[in-house]
């Protein structure tokens, strides 16, 4: 592992990127003065962690390989999946990032950004008719927030937000807590999106940063409602 950071750390001195070829399996041994095995071994783990990439054949070699998001989010939820995360977990740092988030793009999303945002809103313009239609908006309210965090110019606070949505997407499934059907989740959901993008619009960063707080608190308290009332509904059975 101590000969991968090495070589991690000497693509970023040599300011090397992605598609960049890495020197020749001789030459690392040279450079690092570890034996071919070594060498080896340390190959592939960069390739196992998704940062070198090896092509065989003419014009074949070792290059530098950049993590998809996607990847970067599955590693990361794999880690989580042992974790018996609950709704107050994610929504104590979703409660602290996303009033941030949404104060600092007020006044400065495109058109074309803010259209697409309530587009998403009217994809869930009235209540779910049953589970199967609850699950589904949820999924979609949930891609409003992703959609907004891949605006930010941060691209931390980006992938931890979107992060955060995919899982507590995942964890709405997994645990079933889209059944029943929760208008009031809706409802209010809903309005606070509207009226956040009216925020961002008009460059209200105060007025944007209060309506997530408070959109954050609300689904708090009703998704954690939603929990007690699986648990419930497990225990009875």
């Amino acid at each position: 592992m101590q000969v991968a950071d090495k070589i991690k750390d000497w693509v970023v001195e040599h300011g090397l990127k992605r598609g960049d070829r890495l020197p020749s399996e001789a030459e690392l041994m040279t450079r690092f003065g570890m034996a071919k095995g070594t060498i080896r071994e340390a190959m592939r783990i960069l390739e196992a962690q998704g940062l070198i990439k090896t092509r065989t054949g003419p014009g074949g070699g070792s290059f530098v390989h950049e993590v998809s998001k996607e990847r970067a989010r599955a590693l990361l939820g794999n880690y989580f999946y042992f974790k018996d995360l609950t709704i107050a977990d994610i929504y104590q740092l979703r409660s602290v990032l996303e009033p941030e988030l949404a104060a600092s793009l007020a006044g400065v999303l495109s058109d074309d950004a803010l259209d697409a945002l309530r587009a998403n809103i009217a994809e869930f313009d009235t209540p779910a008719a049953d589970a199967e239609q609850e699950r589904e908006r949820h999924i979609v309210s949930l891609r409003f927030h992703a959609m907004l965090a891949a605006q930010s110019s941060n691209p931390l606070l980006e992938f931890l937000i979107d992060f955060m949505a995919c899982m507590l997407s995942d964890l709405t499934v997994y645990r079933r807590l889209f059944d029943p059907p929760n208008t009031e989740l809706w409802q209010r959901g809903r309005d606070y999106q509207m009226r956040l993008v009216e925020a961002l619009r008009d460059g209200d960063a105060e007025g944007a940063r209060s309506i997530m707080s408070d959109h954050m608190r609300t689904a708090w308290r009703l998704m954690e409602m939603q929990e007690a009332e699986m648990v419930n509904r497990f225990i009875s059975e």
